[in-house]
């Protein structure tokens, strides 16, 4: 059996063997994250760097009395000895759970209903892997990492909940450099293409070698503005910051407290969703709760819903809608408008070509104020054509602005921009975004 098979395997003989000790009054969920991962590092075109790891962490929710605990634990993948491990994190629990206080607004355990889904990737075999990414970069000093391999999510309860869900994907996250200067591109799916890699590849060399021209130093001020879809990834992280979560509204956290109470707009240019169909995540949160497949968040520069996690729902007295416990988008999508690629530079006319943004931060959260640097790829354009590099800027911007009245289109495609967090282990879910062209985007140093 592959890893995928042998961690079902594993998965619900361990869940039986807890679920079926529960005594009365007691009640539990299970929940599963399994990765088998390659990593290799790769600097100056050369492999740095490799490793495999493969990681099964098994946490468990009892619940009694009205009171909840929560440990954490590691599985082997041998039955013997996972069985024992999971008698003593229950034991555990069980004396956890006897101390803790009552919890208020604790969601009961329920039957949140079946699920399974497996996508099934084709990955290059670890033996192709660096000829199949050196060989397009040659002459250019590549530097990144490049992760595969089946990632694993899955849940079960007392109440015969069960959801599993299975994907096999990679991410080659890179940059190329030119002494100081370097350009960043992200290849990522589910299906390594390698003639797609090489268009990638050679779309990050051109820009690259834009780079080579002079610099210029653009001064502080508001500028015409086009942000590539993966400057608007930067920017679309914020709304996982507190802004689209109901809980933080309630609280007057939210930055899109405006908003929400009727006090202004967005441009109707814009519209995000929580897309499941994407397939970069699965629909079911930590609670078993099945999401709709699409949730309409903004539509038309009006606010239809906050994300609401079943326990702000019991808090306040309103219906979820099987966010996580975060209250953050896990699948964000960007909606698509008119405005095509090959007219970009032409209806930017003279202002700024912004390929990335980094060290965002709300500097005025309930006004919508983010703040930020540009960075990599970033150029002047004049007349519709890219004249020069820029030194970097730093922007603050209200998201009622530059998402607002001056917001003038969207481009007619998306790119997917997907998790490639490795901190603690890989990372499910993503986005799709269009790229924008923006009317006095501020910088101020």
């Amino acid at each position: 059996m592959n890893f995928i098979e042998t961690m079902k395997h594993t998965f619900h003989t361990v869940a039986d063997h807890i679920l079926n000790q529960l005594t009365d009054g007691e009640d539990a969920t299970l929940n599963l994250y399994a990765e088998e991962s390659l990593f290799v590092r790769f600097n100056n075109n050369k492999v740095r760097q490799n490793t495999d790891v493969e990681q099964r962490s098994l946490s468990l929710v009892l619940q009694k009395a009205g009171k909840t605990a929560t440990v954490v634990f590691n599985l082997t993948g041998d039955s013997q000895e996972d069985r024992h491990r999971a008698d003593e994190w229950l034991s555990l629990a069980r004396k956890e759970v006897e101390e803790l206080p009552l919890d208020p607004f604790q969601v009961p355990i329920q039957n949140n209903g079946t699920s399974d889904f497996t996508v099934k990737g084709s990955l290059l075999s670890p033996e192709d892997v660096i000829q199949a990414i050196t060989e397009p970069a040659q002459g250019a000093d590549l530097a990144g990492l490049y992760t595969a391999g089946p990632i694993i999510s899955a849940t079960r309860n007392s109440k015969g909940q069960s959801h599993w869900f299975a994907t096999e994907n990679f991410f080659m996250d890179y940059s190329l450099y030119n002494g100081q200067k370097a350009v960043k591109g992200v290849y990522a799916g589910t299906e390594w293409n390698q003639d797609d890699f090489a268009v990638n590849l050679a779309q990050s060399k051109n820009q690259l070698a834009l780079m080579d021209r002079p610099k210029k130093v653009i001064a502080p001020g508001s500028y015409r503005a086009y942000l590539a879809p993966a400057a608007v990834a930067e920017m679309a992280m914020m709304f996982s910051w507190g802004a689209l979560s109901y809980n933080n509204y309630k609280q007057g956290g939210s930055a899109l407290q405006k908003l929400a109470d009727g006090d202004t707009t967005l441009s109707p240019h814009l519209s995000l969703r929580e897309n499941f169909s994407l397939g970069l995540t699965h629909r079911f949160n930590s609670l078993g709760e099945l999401s709709a497949e699409q949730i309409d968040l903004i539509k038309n520069g009006q606010l239809v819903t906050f994300l609401i996690n079943s326990r702000s729902a019991k808090e306040y007295g309103i219906a979820g809608n099987g966010a996580e416990s975060s209250e953050g988008p896990r699948s964000l999508e960007i909606m698509p408008g008119t405005l095509r690629k090959e007219n970009i530079l032409r209806e930017l006319g003279t202002g700024l070509y912004l390929s990335n943004l980094h060290y965002l931060n709300w500097s005025d959260r309930l006004n919508a104020r983010i703040t930020g640097m540009t960075r990599y790829a970033c150029f002047w354009v004049e007349n519709g054509e890219i004249v020069a590099p820029i030194a970097d800027l730093r922007f603050d911007e209200s998201l009622y602005d530059c998402l607002g009245a001056n917001l003038l289109a969207v481009t007619d495609f998306q790119e997917v921009e997907p998790q490639v967090s490795t901190y603690e282990s890989r990372v499910l879910g993503g986005s799709r975004l269009p790229g924008f062209l923006i009317k006095d985007f501020k910088f101020t140093l």
